[in-house]
């Protein structure tokens, strides 16, 4: 018999933060699946269902289509360092912390950064997207579709289409709208996207799926491969692919995981989805207002995965942060960077976007602030 010290024993804790979101037993049950090897043909069966579910999910008909093991960021690392070159005009669209790791990731690449930025929270216009790209002339376009540090969603239709007039490529940043909102991404004509699999999604951390447009894949082919091994998008389609040709070794339960992720998705049906999202969004925001707290982002523009109210003045947001924890097991966080102190983030993903978590998170929240002395 193991002794309690081998034992692990987690805390039970409702994630209603920006991500990871709350798991579906049924996910919990597939991690708990026999592990087969790397070349096994089932595993292949799991790569090629998942492809196909994300493609569903994107709004794509790209066959290269698959994930990158290792979270949101490795897939900003692999979008970034396979399609912009040392010395490439890299242009990336700035108005929260992940468009600032965009940049950081193009300046260790060696990229001649062209970065355009607005106040955190706020959104790009279709006339200043284009103006832009124009006046710059790019090689590459990066923009953050859901910036999850804000709670903005950011139309990339008018991005992309500037960005192809001048022959450049576009990539985008999904991480928190993949699974949650309609992305749309072929009609939006975006050349690369990446996401993550702990948010709307609903699995848990460790994945990110990744998706290239056929224009974007010629350009691959079509340039000398310079990036770190591990990303090389030539050598993962290489094992992904027909050729089955060893990368590496995937993280397998991970990947089932995902799969029964996608599938629930399916069987909910996509618009049914966006549909439950958009209403639980709706209701929080409601309850986030008749608490008397404004939102940081514009009603047009808020992501329905995750909400930004304020915190109001004389309220320690992290005190109320964590006697929510305490007190009712819920999770939400706070603000990022040049925001710390002046929001909360609340998620509204996955399995755990529902009524009754609309309504525990604002009880809970009511009740912290109301510790501090706060009267809506």
């Amino acid at each position: 018999m193991a002794s309690s010290a081998t034992v692990i024993h987690p805390p039970t804790r409702l994630l209603l933060g920006p991500g990871p979101s709350p798991i579906h037993p049924r996910i919990y049950a597939a991690l708990g699946q026999p592990i087969v090897g790397h070349l096994d043909p089932y595993l292949f069966e799991i790569f090629s269902d998942i492809r196909r579910l994300l493609q569903s999910c994107w709004g794509t008909q790209n066959e290269f289509t698959f994930v990158i093991p290792g979270t949101g960021t490795a897939g900003m690392e692999t979008a970034v360092v396979n399609f912009v070159a040392p010395g490439a005009r890299f242009a990336v669209f700035v108005n929260g912390i992940f468009g600032e790791r965009l940049c950081e990731i193009g300046r260790r690449r060696g990229a001649r950064l062209l970065r355009v930025a607005k106040p955190w929270g706020q959104v790009f216009s279709d006339e200043e997207a284009a103006g832009f790209i124009q006046r710059e002339r790019p090689d590459v376009v990066a923009f953050v579709n859901a910036e999850t540090s804000t709670g903005a969603w950011q139309d990339g239709r008018a991005i992309a289409r500037a960005a192809s007039e001048i022959g450049a490529l576009t990539i985008a940043d999904c991480v928190t709208s993949l699974g949650g909102m309609p992305i749309n991404l072929d009609a939006m004509g975006v050349d690369i996207a990446y996401s993550g699999t702990q948010k709307a999604l609903g699995a848990p951390p460790g994945l990110a799926p990744i998706t290239c447009s056929p224009r974007a894949v010629e350009w691959l082919r079509a340039h000398e491969s310079a990036v770190p091994y591990y990303f090389d998008l030539k050598l993962l389609a290489d094992y992904y692919g027909p050729a089955r040709r060893y990368h590496h070794t995937p993280p397998v339960p991970m990947f089932y995981a995902l799969r029964e992720a996608l599938a629930i998705i399916e069987e909910e049906g996509l618009e049914n989805r966006f549909a439950r999202h958009k209403a639980n969004h709706e209701a929080c925001v409601a309850g986030l207002e008749k608490l008397g707290l404004s939102l940081l982002v514009d009603k047009p523009h808020r992501l329905w995965t995750v909400a930004t109210p304020r915190v109001p003045a004389g309220i320690d947001d992290a005190l109320a942060r964590r006697s929510m924890s305490e007190h009712h097991g819920i999770e939400i966080a706070g603000g990022l960077g040049s925001l710390a102190g002046q929001i909360f983030r609340l998620g509204n993903m996955g399995y755990g976007s529902s009524a009754e978590n609309v309504k525990l998170v604002l009880g809970a929240l009511a009740e912290a602030l109301r510790e501090q002395g706060y009267t809506a």
